[in-house]
This record gives C-alpha cells, sequence and structure tokens, in this order.
C-alpha cells in the first residue's frame, strides 16, 4: 500500500478557504470570533507575549508548536471563544475540526500568596491589564511553579481530526490564538483561570489606614506642664453649657429732614465764598456787568461848553 503526500497548498488559498468557511458560518447564525493577526508577530503586548513564551518554554508542546504557529498566522483559527476554565475553537485544515482546551483554575492558596506578592506594586486595573509594573511584579507572575500560567499538566485538550498526536498543529494554532486574543482582552486570562484580576488591587489598599492616629499618650502636656511652661494658672474647670447668642441689635433709623431744611442748606452753600465746585475751584461771586458804550450817529459833534 502506497501513501501520496498531500498536495501543497499556498497560504493565500489557505486564507481565502479559512474566510469561505467563515461566512458559511456567519450565514447559519452563529456568532464567530475569529483569530486575525498582522504581520509575523502573534502577540505584541505584554500578557500576550507571556502567554506564549509559557507555551514554548514546556517541552511536551514543542513537537507541533511550529506548524501551530502556521496555522493561526494563516488564519485558519475560524473562531475561538474563551470561558471560566475553558476554550472552544474551529481550526481550519483540509477540514473545519473542533477544538476543546481546558485550563485547571488557579489554587486558591497560590492565588492569595501571588496577590500578596504584587500588593503595593500595582496601583490601578489600567496598570494591570497594559502590564505597566515593575520587573518584579512581572517577574512572580510569570513564574513556571507559583505565577498565573498554566503547565501542562494543568491543559487538557481534543481535537476532531485523525492525528494521533497528543497535540495537534489546530490544538497548537487555538492556543496560540489565545495569545492573540490577549493583546486585545487582557482580561480574558484572568477569566480563564477562575480568578477576579481586582484582587491584586484591593489587596494592595488594605494596609492603608481609614483614618489617622493621634498623638502617641507620651507626646501630650498636662494642665501642669503648660502652666509651668507659659506662667499662666489654668484651671481644671469643666466645660459648661455654652451661653446663648445675643440677638442682634436692630439698625437705628435717621431721621428725615423736613424740606424747609433742605432749602435753607441748599441756599447757604450756594452763598459761601468758600464753597469750592466738584471740580476743586474756588467760586468766587462775579462783578457787575459794565454797561454798554454809547453810539455815535453821523452829523453830531460832541457839545463843548465854552468858558464863561
Amino acid at each position: 500500500m502506497f501513501y501520496r503526500w498531500r498536495p501543497y497548498v499556498s497560504m493565500v488559498e489557505r486564507r481565502r478557504k479559512a474566510e469561505r468557511e467563515t461566512a458559511k458560518l456567519k450565514k447559519k447564525g452563529r456568532p464567530v470570533s475569529s483569530v486575525k493577526i498582522d504581520g509575523r508577530a502573534i502577540a505584541k503586548t505584554f500578557w500576550g507575549k507571556a502567554w506564549c513564551d509559557n507555551l514554548e518554554r514546556y517541552s511536551d508542546f514543542s513537537n507541533r508548536l511550529p506548524r501551530g504557529r502556521t496555522y493561526v498566522r494563516n488564519g485558519a483559527v475560524l473562531d475561538l471563544q474563551i470561558a471560566p476554565g475553558e476554550v472552544k475553537a474551529l481550526v481550519s485544515g483540509s477540514r473545519i475540526y473542533q477544538v476543546a482546551v481546558k485550563v485547571a483554575a488557579v489554587p486558591k492558596a497560590r492565588w492569595s500568596v501571588l496577590s500578596k506578592d504584587c500588593a503595593g506594586d500595582i496601583h490601578s486595573l489600567v496598570e494591570l491589564l497594559q502590564g505597566r509594573f515593575s520587573k518584579g511584579v512581572m517577574e512572580r507572575i510569570c513564574r513556571q511553579e507559583t505565577g498565573l500560567f498554566p503547565a501542562p499538566a494543568q491543559i487538557e485538550f481534543s481535537c476532531s481530526c485523525p492525528d494521533w498526536a497528543s497535540m495537534c498543529k489546530h490544538v497548537a494554532a487555538a492556543l496560540y490564538g489565545i495569545g492573540a486574543r490577549l493583546d486585545a482582552q487582557p482580561e480574558l486570562l484572568f477569566k480563564l483561570r477562575k480568578v477576579d484580576e481586582k484582587d491584586l488591587i484591593a489587596k494592595a489598599g488594605r494596609g492603608i489606614p481609614l483614618s489617622l492616629k493621634g498623638p502617641a499618650a507620651d507626646k501630650l502636656l498636662a494642665a501642669g506642664s503648660l502652666s509651668e511652661l507659659f506662667g499662666l494658672d489654668i484651671a481644671d474647670a469643666e466645660p459648661g453649657p455654652s451661653a446663648p447668642a445675643e440677638p442682634a441689635k436692630p439698625a437705628k433709623r435717621r431721621r428725615a429732614k423736613p424740606q424747609s431744611e433742605k432749602i435753607e442748606e441748599a441756599a447757604a452753600k450756594r452763598t459761601s465764598p468758600g464753597r469750592r465746585s466738584p471740580a476743586g475751584a474756588r467760586n468766587t461771586p462775579k462783578p457787575p456787568p459794565k454797561p454798554p458804550p454809547r453810539k455815535r450817529t453821523a452829523g453830531t459833534l460832541p457839545r463843548i461848553r465854552k468858558a464863561k
């Protein structure tokens, strides 16, 4: 019995086939969330890169990971749904295969220790999801045995393809698709491991007191110390009830002046010689007007009185 190699299918043809299969699924009314890779890098952010690095440093997955990277770059992951503790995917090959991946939840004791180790170094949820924290926090989160990422023993997978290998290329493509999805939605990693990412922020603020503490007892001065320090007699009297506030006194109303007084005051101001004008100049009484000169008519001469 002779076996023949399958005909080579180019990358462009594989992408076209994936697009056709995706369109068929959408026509059937099934919600589809495909994985699309731009360029060679599968993941570009901290969480996506950390997930892919975690896959590649385990020798259990090393045989089929290269084929899985090729498949996910070609757009073969038609649909990828991430739920708490479970991932379901549709991967296009010679046919469409169904992939199921189960990831164990983070043990409570492990999560509690990890949260305490990161307390105080993560200040906001935005900083956490964007991966903007110190190098020490990154190392604790990505640690193989005590970190957030699963070990091979915590991952179970299955595929509907006839491949006899423990991990086929379709499962590897789905696992890399998780890393690409974490670039846009890093909170899905916490959802997959069944933990709440807000615990890292809440534990960081539990050490802050709700109110300010008062001064220590040995730092308070007694009344006798104050009297000796300032030379005052301070009596130890109990505070009595506060005296009632005095009612406000009504404002005094001015007596209105009669009209005769107003006229006399106005006349006195007009006749006073020292009154100043609004511009500051002193007002002086005006001289009486001069009589106009007499006009002479033509043909008249002044009379000359003859001497006697």
